[in-house]
């Protein structure tokens, strides 16, 4: 299978729209695009695929409304523009969307959601379940509450972040360019398109050219720095021009030579087992039963409650902790589902007791196999 069709094969999807594509270089949301861009998201739906929009264009849309000719520095300015721009952009994704009887979801992050171990988890719980519903979520940065240190500085970072947050195995990054040249096609009318690099290859950033447009924040650097955080989970990222006619259904049909293809370095299960597996400071540990020890050591299953017997440590949600079985050798580690306190009070328990005790559910896993790595092999 070459890379192309394992790019174009992926089951999870996260596709990036930006700023000029959206808005029709600041002339207002064109809905045409959008109508286009929603009907092949359809068609990937319909083929059983899971697919995330991040899509930008809240700020240049409040702009247009506003009757702002150049993009704000001042962060208060952006956060007006793009509170006044937000409800018009998600709405127009979910017109266009329902039309093929998708339904949406608006979700805003900032930078803060994923670098905060609680809060990382509480939007990946959401995002996971929302594509498991069916439905497309529709992804921007919190511009209306966004500050200078918080945020993600362009959306092509928070579509690679997003990429991981979902563990997709693909992402699309659509933009106004037919993808990376090998020169600066303004200076040289030879630039050549390459169509297949290596994720993270620091050669590349010499090659972006000039950085972010009128009504961006990105540019070439963005989308060559968000395939290599992508490429981190194991995703390949392609960055193709979004008014080619039906980019997306050609990128799903790995047409040759269509945009840049990211390769990563690694599978993605492969590569995030191995981000789990490097984290080497844990806040506690679970104690096991044989039973438990044995489903983690030999099927790799998600570690349920009531296999729990002790629960050690002062740990939070979204903690790494530590799993040992009955004679204390550690099977596995991976990011708790539930605090230490909760873990205590649910410890042996069968998941469909879990809300009775806590008056809430979170997970029915205390650690779900896909943030667990085993670290001893059956015996």
């Amino acid at each position: 299978m070459s890379r192309r069709e394992a790019f174009a094969q992926a089951q999870r999807w996260v596709i990036k729209v930006g700023s000029a594509l959206v808005t029709d270089e600041g002339r207002g949301l064109d809905r045409r695009r959008i109508a286009a861009w929603a009907e092949q998201v359809a068609a990937l739906r319909k083929a059983g695929r899971q697919v995330t929009v991040v899509s930008s264009g809240a700020v240049a849309e409040g702009m247009q409304q506003l009757g702002w000719r150049q993009r704000p520095r001042a962060v208060y300015q952006l956060q007006a523009a793009a509170a006044r721009g937000q409800s018009g952009l998600v709405y127009a994704w979910a017109e266009a969307l329902a039309h093929h009887g998708l339904q949406t979801a608006q979700v805003l992050l900032t930078h803060d959601d994923l670098s905060d171990r609680r809060r990382y988890l509480n939007a990946r719980s959401a995002l996971r379940e929302l594509l498991r519903l069916g439905v497309v979520p529709v992804v921007n940065e919190n511009d209306t509450v966004v500050t200078d240190e918080i945020r993600f500085g362009d959306n092509d970072t928070l579509a690679a972040l997003v990429a991981n947050l979902v563990e997709a195995e693909a992402l699309a990054i659509l933009t106004d360019q037919p993808g990376l040249m090998d020169r600066d096609p303004r200076g040289d009318p030879d630039a050549r398109l390459l169509t297949e690099v290596r994720a993270g290859d620091p050669a590349l950033e010499a090659l972006c050219g000039a950085g972010p447009g009128a009504l961006g924040r990105g540019g070439m650097q963005t989308k060559v720095q968000g395939a290599a955080r992508a490429a981190r989970s194991g995703a390949y990222t392609a960055v193709a021009d979004g008014r080619e006619p039906r980019v997306i259904e050609r990128l799903a049909a790995a047409e040759p030579g269509l945009g840049t293809l990211f390769i990563p370095d690694q599978e993605p299960l492969a590569a995030r087992k191995q981000w789990l597996a490097s984290h080497l400071r844990t806040a506690g540990r679970l104690r096991l039963d044989a039973g438990a020890a044995r489903a983690l050591r030999e099927s790799g299953k998600s570690l349920l409650p009531v296999g729990v017997v002790a629960v050690e440590g002062g740990f939070s949600r979204g903690e790494m902790v530590v799993c040992l079985d009955p004679e204390g050798r550690e099977v596995a580690r991976g990011l708790a589902n539930y605090g230490a306190a909760e873990a205590r009070a649910i410890r042996g328990l069968a998941s469909a007791e879990i809300e009775a005790v806590l008056g809430y559910l979170d997970e029915p896993e205390l650690i779900h196999r896909d943030n667990m790595v085993v670290t001893a092999a059956a015996a």
